[in-house]
């Protein structure tokens, strides 16, 4: 079928010529479509049984233009590709922590997945302080399983390129080079901020010493070909509840540092933390969940390392770093040591890329509506000075950072300093 954009009315039609629905979406009832995209790429239909309403998927069509600026700036429909290959991945490695994908069409741009209807999106319940206290084992093992199982660490020299090679996806890289490691830290015409932030936003872009930094981190986001990372792991891409963690959304999925879903999971809820310094008037119930959520960075991280060292030490199948290599006297403490060396040097990379990410949330194209939805332009201006010279440090001391307990304290430190 040629490519044509869809409706609530004709993707019912079009749903009915697909053979691998027909036990999913079975012609013995009517069905009902709803748009409910409000993300900055795609159009996203729930369909569902007018009848037997658990009759229900998602349908996903990416148009050839980023939804979020409109026609005026044209996009490939390669990134439903790249989602829907990254998912049966996450199907494959981690199938507790993603939606099943039930269907695609690449000539019609569509995925047809999983309804989490069961789930939320992460981000508002968090500005509500509620807790889910599975997440970060869930995520943690999300993130330790596909990591790893991704990387020259498991896979073959040919398998890892062929996977490399799979997942270019070249445009939408382009647009995180950009948005996220280059125009929030000069003039571009894009770039919004609050105006009284005026004088420290001229500050980090004349910061020589900063903007090395981040130039660095942004050679390893264009060269670091570690594993296949979702490059943009916020809690919007993340659905939940109580008892599960789902993660939605990967079509900026590429082969880069592996570090850059785990900083992105963390600096998401750094800002969330640095939210509520306005969102939660009640003084003891904000300190309270701040404390719960540093300690949710602090799991994340502690079971990242730990999960993803045990994979290493029972599936050392790949080429880089195969067991042979070191079998001689010591060897098994030299491999302790190696593989201890490698993951501190993923946090270090966590800590610029963290940093990075967070200053990119306040001088560049999109803010977080943690942030965001702060309405009094004072006071929202207080926080975002605060991650603003957070972001600066955590980029700038990243090569000192051993434990991720020094990010929790430097955060702790320049909370102090906030006068609100």
């Amino acid at each position: 079928m040629a490519y044509k954009e869809l409706d609530t009315k004709s993707v019912i039609e079009y749903l009915k010529t697909r053979p691998a629905l027909v036990d999913i979406l079975p012609d013995d009832d009517e069905y009902k479509a709803s748009e409910i995209g409000d993300g900055n790429l795609n159009m996203v239909f729930i369909v569902q049984g007018k009848n037997k309403p658990e009759r229900t998927v998602i349908v996903k069509q990416a148009l050839p233009y980023l939804r979020v600026v409109g026609e005026s700036w044209p996009l490939t429909r390669d990134r439903i590709i790249y989602e829907t290959e990254a998912l049966k991945i996450y199907n494959e490695l981690a199938p507790e922590f993603s939606p099943i994908v039930y269907d695609n069409d690449y000539e019609m741009s569509v995925a047809v997945m999983e309804n989490l209807n069961k789930h939320e999106i992460m981000r508002k319940p968090l500005v509500s302080r509620e807790q889910f206290p599975r997440f970060a084992d869930h995520i943690s093992s999300f993130l330790a399983n596909v990591l790893f199982k991704t990387s020259d660490l498991y896979l073959s020299s040919k398998e890892k390129k062929a996977l490399q090679k799979k997942f270019m996806n070249p445009e939408l890289r382009k647009l995180q080079e950009d948005f996220v490691y280059t125009n929030p830290f000069m003039e571009a015409e894009e770039n919004e901020w609050n105006p009284l932030l005026d004088d420290l936003v001229k500050e980090i872009r004349s910061d020589g010493e900063l903007k090395i930094a981040i130039n660095k981190l942004k050679m390893d986001y264009v060269l670091k070909a570690q594993s296949l990372i979702h490059a943009d792991l916020h809690t919007g891409s993340i659905m939940l509840n109580k008892e599960e963690t789902k993660v939605i959304d990967p079509e900026f999925a590429f082969l880069g540092p592996m570090a850059y879903d785990i900083a992105a999971v963390i600096q998401n809820l750094v800002l969330n933390y640095a939210s509520h310094f306005v969102h939660s008037k009640n003084k003891e119930e904000r300190e309270a969940y701040q404390k719960y959520l540093l300690e949710t960075i602090r799991d994340i991280w502690n079971g990242f390392a730990k999960k993803f060292d045990t994979l290493w030490q029972e599936h050392n199948d790949g080429d880089l770093s195969p067991n042979s290599y070191w079998d001689f006297e010591d060897g098994e403490k030299a491999f302790a040591r190696f593989r201890q060396d490698y993951i501190q040097a993923v946090l270090r990379d966590v800590s610029g890329i963290g940093g990075t990410k967070m200053l990119r949330r306040m001088l560049g194209i999109v803010s977080v509506w943690d942030i965001s939805s702060i309405e009094d332009d004072a006071a929202r201006a207080q926080v975002e000075r605060f991650i603003i010279n957070l972001g600066r440090r955590w980029v700038l001391e990243k090569d000192e950072i051993t434990s991720i307990d020094q990010l929790i304290a430097i955060t702790e430190e320049e909370a102090k300093k906030l006068e609100l």
